[in-house]
């Protein structure tokens, strides 16, 4: 039997009072059996056996039943010896025979005991522990115990499995663990010990001692480590295997196990693994700030009444305030709907961590006023607050959508500039021959005049549509910015007037520009024209600068990017009233105006901007109410090979010619006009009204071979101009062409390559400027 923590405690009494038992009951029976009358005795060691809590047996030779208690009968069944009842139930052969063994030593007078292991109703295992008591080797009779063991082994494997789980969680302890005898050496070390110091357990049980791990020889080494002040602890350094040194902490506590004999129990921190986690832990956290405090992204977290408790860099800078935040509510910075959204946002992430709100908008003050994009999230008892700046979006948002009403607004103003050119062509046009017929002093040349003056004026009119939706034709030279203004300074003082200083700066060294003479002269007339507004009231000082401008990087000038490189600038300062900031962003727009009733188009900045865009240049604006405004016009520098183009001055020529003219143009008053004028100056004219027409006429004539010169819209139903002038030149590779449009040049240009003896003549053009054109393209034809 086992002893010690399980002790199976009244056994040895019980097997002496069974055995007593029997023997009085044996003896009561032999004197019942003789005398005849009960024994007291017998009666109560009966009583007590059937009332005995444990299963108790009593069989005789063979096995046969004499006795069983009522536990015995309800854990086994009534009738059944104890032996039997056990094999059947045994949970496998070798339990079995446990069984078998134990009845035939008992049989034989030798008693003894078993531990077997029953298979119960689920199938689970039930441990038994049986004793087998033989009651005289000459009667036969053994006296059967049985104890349940299965709560007791139960609780055993629990505890078992307890303990190996407290001594795995020891020996792999974040910290190291040994015990010392008196003469130093390991009794004992955990494993997380023996692997600091690059050891096994083995080692350091097998003879080592604590001298043997210490980097440094200690005088007064006992069990334990001498520590000045308190002696249960201090710092030492240890020594590994591959001669490594490492500093570590102990907690030590010495016992005397008997007079004399000493051993330590210790505890022991790794300090250099430590401080180097504790290390990259602050680095870690200094990383962590510093890459929140450079985002630029708002981040603060607030608490459950919306007080900052934290924030970064960029969420000071957004709400406009220096220093901390700490303890002051965020509503603070808000406005009034602004912290009524808040609230909500707060209410809807108080449901707990990770819950969000949906994002809001909101305005910031601080140095700007700027528009913020404010997320709210759950977390750490209160919220986490991301501010993510919109204000440029918005700007470019607002930005996205001037441009498309602006663009919208262009291509239905070159849709209209395009017809009224066709009819300013034949209005101009009609009105020149006219004019050949009516001389001065001719009553009706002054009523001529007239029409052909406000016809012209209509066309400057369409000019500036055509300017603002950047779709009039361009006639790029290389310039010199000083010599423009040289040719405009005479008429822009007459536009001045004597109110106002009118001075003009000019840059040295000044580099040359690309651009078209004329439109840019419109850009400077028109800027003057509204600086000398400006001060029409007050007088004051207009003052025309240039100036070279060299980019190192790009530079955002009004919500657009001006790339790197070399500029020629030209500024229109003023002195006068300047412009209020509500209506800056509206400048540009075409016909927003200042001005009265009947006073301005509202296309005179559009037309300025348009112009300057359309020659890959920029327009800045810098204004201050009641100081002035400075208009910066910064066009690309244009490295000249023959150097910048003098100012063309007109002469009278002669613009006679001959030759046979095909003129393609769908207009009637357009073509009726020019083909007159090219007759009277003595070209042969063929006249189409449609791109098919011309080419029927073609096939149908001489062929097209016989034609000098083709003359041909552009924009024509069915077969238009570029298409007319492929199918021609198929047959005639070398045929010069001029194309006559109110669209700009750039719209049917890259349809047509850069194919030799292309020219173009933009709508509305004069007699002259029809009849000019012809003689420079002909040249080779004429008389």
């Amino acid at each position: 039997m086992e002893s010690g923590l399980w002790d199976l405690g009244p056994w040895p009494t019980l097997a002496a009072l069974a055995a007593g038992l029997l023997g009085g009951l044996l003896l009561g029976l032999r004197v019942a059996g003789q005398r005849r009358r009960p024994d007291l005795r017998a009666v109560r060691l009966s009583r007590a056996f059937a009332a005995f809590d444990r299963p108790a047996q009593i069989t005789g030779p063979g096995g046969r039943l004499l006795d069983s208690n009522r536990a015995a009968d309800a854990a086994y069944g009534s009738g059944v010896a104890l032996p039997d009842g056990l094999a059947r139930r045994a949970r496998d052969e070798e339990m079995r025979e446990r069984v078998t063994r134990l009845a035939e030593k008992a049989a034989r007078g030798v008693g003894g005991s078993e531990e077997i292991v029953l298979a119960d109703e689920a199938g689970g295992p039930r441990w038994i522990h049986i004793e087998a008591h033989s009651l005289g080797e000459d009667s036969g009779e053994v006296l059967w115990l049985a104890q349940d063991l299965t709560d007791r082994r139960q609780i055993e494997q629990t505890m078992a499995e307890e303990r190996d789980r407290l001594l795995d969680l020891f020996e792999y302890a974040p910290v190291g663990v040994y015990s010392v005898d008196g003469a130093g050496r390991f009794e004992y070390a955990n494993a997380t010990l023996a692997d600091w110091l690059g050891r096994t357990r083995a080692e350091l049980l097998g003879g080592l001692s604590l001298r043997d791990v210490l980097a440094e020889p200690v005088e007064g080494l006992a069990p334990h480590l001498p520590f000045k002040g308190d002696p249960r602890r201090g710092e030492a350094e240890f020594l590994d295997a591959g001669g490594g040194r490492f500093r570590v902490s102990i907690a030590q506590e010495v016992l005397e196990e008997e007079p004399g004999r000493l051993r330590t129990r210790s505890v022991v921190r790794h300090l250099t693994q430590e401080r180097a986690a504790e290390e990259a832990l602050a680095q870690g956290e200094r990383r962590f700030r510093r890459f929140l405090d450079e985002a630029p992204i708002g981040v603060a977290q607030l608490d459950a009444e919306g007080r900052v408790a934290e924030h970064n860099k960029a969420f000071a800078a957004m709400v406009g305030a220096g220093g901390s935040l700490a303890g002051r509510p965020l509503s603070e910075f808000l406005g009034e709907p602004d912290r009524a959204a808040l609230a909500t946002a707060l209410r809807q992430v108080a449901g707990g961590e990770g819950a969000a709100a949906e994002p809001v908008e909101i305005r910031l003050g601080g140095s700007r006023e700027m528009v913020c994009q404010l997320t709210l999230r759950g977390g750490g008892g209160g919220a986490i607050a991301h501010l993510l700046d919109l204000t440029e979006q918005k700007a470019l948002e607002a930005q996205f959508a001037q441009s498309q009403k602006m663009q919208a607004v262009g291509q239905l103003a070159g849709g209209i500039a395009h017809d009224f050119n066709n009819l300013l062509t034949a209005m101009i046009g009609f009105s020149d021959l006219l004019l050949l017929r009516h001389r001065p002093g001719d009553q009706s040349f002054a009523d001529i005049m007239q029409i052909k003056q406000n016809a012209n004026r209509a066309a400057n009119l369409v000019r500036q549509l055509l300017a603002f939706s950047r779709q009039q034709t361009l006639q790029p030279k290389t310039l010199n910015v000083t010599d423009v203004l040289a040719e405009l300074a005479h008429l822009l003082r007459r536009l001045i007037g004597e109110a106002i200083e009118f001075k003009v700066v000019h840059g040295r060294g000044l580099g040359s520009i690309r651009a078209d003479q004329g439109q840019l002269e419109q850009v400077i007339i028109n800027l003057v024209v509204n600086a000398r507004d400006a001060m029409a009231a007050t007088g004051g000082e207009l003052t025309i600068r240039t100036a070279n401008l060299e980019l190192a990087q790009e530079r955002r000038i009004g919500g657009e990017t001006m790339p790197a490189g070399r500029y020629v600038t030209i500024e229109v300062s003023d002195t006068g009233c300047g412009i209020p900031k509500e209506i800056m962003g509206r400048i540009f727009d075409p016909f927003f105006s200042t001005k009265e009733v009947g006073e301005g188009t509202g296309l005179g900045l559009a037309t300025v901007y348009g112009i300057v865009k359309q020659t890959g240049g920029f327009v800045a604006v810098e204004s201050q109410v009641g100081r002035g405004t400075t208009f910066a016009i910064h066009l690309p520098e244009h490295q000249a090979v023959g150097g910048a183009v003098a100012i063309e001055v007109s002469e009278s020529r002669d613009l006679s010619g001959i030759g046979k003219v095909l003129l393609v143009e769908d207009e009637d008053a357009v073509r009726a006009f020019s083909a007159r004028v090219l007759r009277t100056k003595g070209y042969e004219v063929l006249e189409a009204r449609s791109g098919e027409a011309a080419l029927e006429l073609l096939r149908g004539g001489d062929g097209a071979a016989a034609i000098d010169l083709l003359i041909t819209d552009v924009v024509m139903p069915k077969v238009d101009g570029p298409a007319l002038v492929k199918v021609v030149r198929e047959h005639q590779p070398s045929l010069k062409v001029i194309f006559i449009s109110g669209y700009a040049e750039d719209s049917f240009r890259r349809r047509i390559g850069e194919e030799s003896g292309i020219y173009f003549l933009p709508k509305p053009f004069s007699l002259k400027q029809l009849a000019s054109k012809v003689k420079e393209v002909m040249g080779e034809h004429v008389a």
